[in-house]
């Protein structure tokens, strides 16, 4: 092609435009990148550190319980079995849900709770109740505004999973704890699983070496139950998967394994990438349920989280973590739970549970031995009767137990508001991360700065294990 000297000067003067802009390019992308940590890491101090705070004892610890479908009236079962609980109060947008779980007050023996319904009655029931503790089941988007409400009312708070959906959200209930000095549990069962609880001892212990890598994920087949007319009151939980593309709900995967990193605790979560796949399989199931049935049409269409969410989350001490989200795909239930180290290696999916220290995996025998050594504590001296009592096998009952025995002794909690902050706040991370085609983004300290001099998870149960359970029946 011909190249004449116009050719050339018009060429010149496009790269010389081109080159004067990169200058403003680079401000731009500095200024909304620097907007964005404004967004994600405030200037001010921590006012007060939760972490390892231990708050007056309670006797008699009240209780009051904020939603009462799904995972409502399992918590009011398991707390009606342990001594040194007052369940005062029942709530639910429904009336007749309150009034359906005195059923489970009277099979243990207990007196009734008082009711409250309607789309306030939570309110009511915080600002009006002599209560210790706030245990809040609703769906994902009341969690943190019921929080905040029950902490500056003095009342402490567990809170299913995830505790908070936005930066915002997490940031407010780190303030409104250090402000209030009131704990704000985020209410993870998993880190009270049966092979969770032995590999954080066993880490603890060194068993492992240095942790190098650890895996975690939420990999459960919902579509029938996000699908259903009756699984989640007004299709809360679809409206989520339609409207968010990222690890909706990280913390199942991650709770353990942060703690086996002891993250918040001498290690801190310093920036991550997310990846999302496209969605194969919730639009497609959307059309096929039109097909059967009208109330679907408004389903179709629309653009639904990607199948499969990945995360990876890199430490300030160069370690990394893998965060996987998917509960779409026809395949078996997993958590992963796999921790890695210089030492060795455990796994818990797929089954069975498996540990190695070299190249193969642990016989039997070993493996028994090695759960009567490391087995910790609390699942020694109440994982029995938890298993019993029931609650995804047990964990959510220990989780309970453990919960109640601290208050009433006034230890601190084993999960605080820092890890229910940080924990929950891999999902908008997530998100943001998808939308900007896997952009790295830095992860916010909670602790600000405090995760270097906070002490890790306790697992003696000194000071404590003086609460019994009650028989029933």
């Amino acid at each position: 092609m011909k190249y004449n000297r116009r050719n050339f000067l018009r060429s010149a003067t496009l790269l010389s435009g081109a080159v004067a802009t990169l200058p403003a390019m680079a401000r731009e992308a500095r200024s909304n990148s620097e907007s964005w940590m404004r967004d994600t890491q405030p200037s001010r101090p921590q006012r007060f550190n939760m972490s390892g705070y231990a708050a007056p004892k309670i006797d008699q610890v009240r209780i009051g319980f904020i939603g009462l479908g799904q995972r409502g009236p399992g918590a009011v079962n398991r707390m009606s079995r342990i001594e040194g609980v007052e369940i005062k109060a029942l709530c639910d947008k429904d009336p007749a849900r309150a009034t359906k779980a005195q059923d489970i007050l009277a099979k243990s023996g207990l007196p009734k709770a008082k009711e409250y319904s309607g789309e306030e009655g939570w309110k009511d029931m915080v600002a009006n109740e002599e209560l210790d503790l706030v245990y809040i089941c609703t769906p994902w988007h009341l969690h943190t505004p019921m929080s905040l409400f029950a902490m500056e009312h003095g009342k402490h708070v567990a809170c299913e999973v995830p505790i908070a959906v936005t930066l915002d959200e997490c940031w407010d209930l780190v303030e409104t704890s250090e402000k209030t000095k009131k704990h704000c549990m985020m209410l993870e069962n998993c880190c009270y699983d049966f092979f969770e609880m032995l590999t954080l001892n066993m880490a603890r212990n060194g068993m492992f070496g240095e942790i190098v890598h650890a895996e975690g994920a939420y990999i459960h087949d919902l579509r029938d139950l996000n699908f259903s007319k009756t699984g989640y009151t007004d299709m809360w939980r679809l409206e989520q998967n339609a409207s968010r593309n990222g690890n909706l709900y990280p913390t199942h995967g991650l709770g353990p394994i942060a703690q086996c990193l002891d993250i918040n605790r001498g290690d801190k979560m310093d920036y991550l990438v997310s990846m999302s796949t496209n969605d194969f399989m919730m639009g497609d199931t959307a059309i096929e349920k039109a097909k059967e049935d009208a109330f679907f049409q408004p389903f179709v269409g629309r653009p639904y989280r990607g199948n499969m969410n990945t995360t990876m989350i890199h430490t300030a001490k160069g370690k990394t973590m893998m965060v996987q989200h998917d509960v779409t795909s026809p395949r078996p239930y997993s958590r992963i739970h796999l921790i890695s180290g210089t030492k060795g290696v455990a796994s818990k999916y797929p089954s069975p549970e498996r540990i190695a220290f070299g190249h193969e995996w642990v016989k039997d025998a070993e493996m028994k031995e090695l759960e009567a050594k490391y087995t910790p504590p609390l699942i020694k001296h109440v994982g029995e009767v938890a298993k019993q009592v029931g609650g995804h096998g047990g964990m959510d009952f220990i989780m309970d137990w453990r919960l109640i025995d601290c208050l009433r002794n006034g230890l601190p909690l084993d999960q605080d508001v820092y890890d229910g902050a940080l924990w929950s706040s891999i999902f908008p991370l997530s998100e943001r991360s998808v939308a900007k085609r896997s952009r790295s983004l830095d992860v916010p300290d909670f602790t600000r700065g405090a995760w270097q001099t906070n002490k890790p998870v306790d697992l003696t149960l000194e000071g404590g294990a003086t609460t019994g359970v009650r028989k029933t029946g």
